[in-house]
């Protein structure tokens, strides 16, 4: 890590990713000089900790990011699309979490597992792009097989944690099974339908296409990240009454053949992979497992018996760790070791 320090911005501070992307900071000893907790005028006043510290949350404006370094955004779209370009104007490079930047050609989109070369990119808008988090945990695990024996189809369908919307659909999931375990009316708030006892195969809104905006993420960006627009992806996404962690059972064909054997040894020393794949044992990833750890699980790894070249497999992620703050992080890491 570098011996230098760095001011730090964390925007969008006080909502659940924006916590998580402090305590990474914390636990990661990323080299702070002096840390700013930025959030909307309703947050404004209120503090938080860091390195025992309590720091005031500051209302973010235009003149936030003067002598910053970095900044961390995890505040949604809109909010990134205005203050992305200001606070890169100031000198301060933006990690951005939303789904703002992802596909701008001038911005990198960035595992640290996959593409940390990438990086290098954030000079021409000051802007590097945070996956989303399915995507993250998704091209962790495939890299790796991808590089050995080449890609040519992804089927992906996600089982993801109700954290993945947000502080208030992890109240929502609580306060409704807690009704209807009592017998009492539950209230929809967040998802259109209940979500408790529930799946919904419905994330971020509908395309013209059928699929929806999350499932696109997934296509759009795979193929970013891991280089190659060749790649055939499709996906179905579909939120589930779990609070943490995203699951995904992926079905890949591969342009040469692999042995499933050959996988397993491949992942065991692949960077941010756990290998969690005996079933005798009853061993394969759960999301109660993977939720507040970095690595990404993966088991259930199998021969797809209907294809000369396929392969099953099941992974799992911390969708608020992995999935977006620990990434952010990690892409600060690379920032700061190489760059600034």
């Amino acid at each position: 890590m570098s011996k230098r320090k760095f001011n730090v911005a964390v925007v969008g501070a006080t909502g659940a990713v924006g916590n998580q992307m402090i305590e990474c900071l914390e636990e990661r000893n990323f080299p702070v000089k002096t840390i700013k907790f930025l959030a909307s005028s309703r947050s404004a006043g209120r503090t938080l900790r860091f390195r025992g510290d309590s720091v005031s949350v500051e209302e973010m404006t235009g003149k936030s990011f003067k002598g910053m370094d970095i900044a961390l955004f995890s505040a949604g779209g809109g909010t990134s699309l205005e203050f992305s370009p200001i606070a890169a104007k100031a000198g301060c490079v933006v990690i951005d979490n939303s789904s703002a930047w992802r596909m701008d050609p001038d911005v990198p989109l960035v595992v640290p597992e996959v593409n940390p070369h990438a990086v290098a990119g954030y000079k021409k808008k000051g802007i590097i792009a945070n996956p989303n988090c399915s995507t993250i945990q998704m091209v962790v695990a495939l890299n790796p097989i991808h590089r050995k024996c080449g890609i040519k189809r992804i089927v992906v369908s996600t089982y993801q944690a109700v954290s993945g919307t947000g502080k208030k659909a992890i109240h929502e999931l609580y306060d409704q099974t807690r009704a209807m375990i009592n017998f009492l009316d539950y209230k929809k708030n967040v998802y259109p339908h209940r979500i408790a006892f529930n799946c919904l195969p419905h994330i971020d809104v509908f395309l013209d296409n059928g699929y929806t905006k999350e499932e696109m993420k997934m296509v759009n960006e795979t193929r970013k990240i891991m280089e190659d627009n060749s790649i055939g992806i499709t996906a179905t996404t579909v939120r589930v009454p779990v609070f943490f962690s995203h699951s995904e059972s992926i079905n890949i064909e591969t342009e040469k053949y692999i042995s499933a054997d050959r996988v397993r040894a491949l992942l065991k020393k692949a960077p941010g992979v756990k290998v969690v794949d005996d079933v005798g044992k009853k061993l394969y990833p759960l999301p109660i497992d993977a939720a507040g750890q970095d690595l990404t699980l993966v088991g259930r790894i199998r021969q797809d018996e209907s294809i000369p070249n396929g392969i099953n497999m099941w992974v799992v992620a911390d969708n608020i760790r992995k999935g977006a703050a620990t990434n952010a992080v990690q892409i600060a890491e690379i920032l700061a070791e190489k760059y600034l």
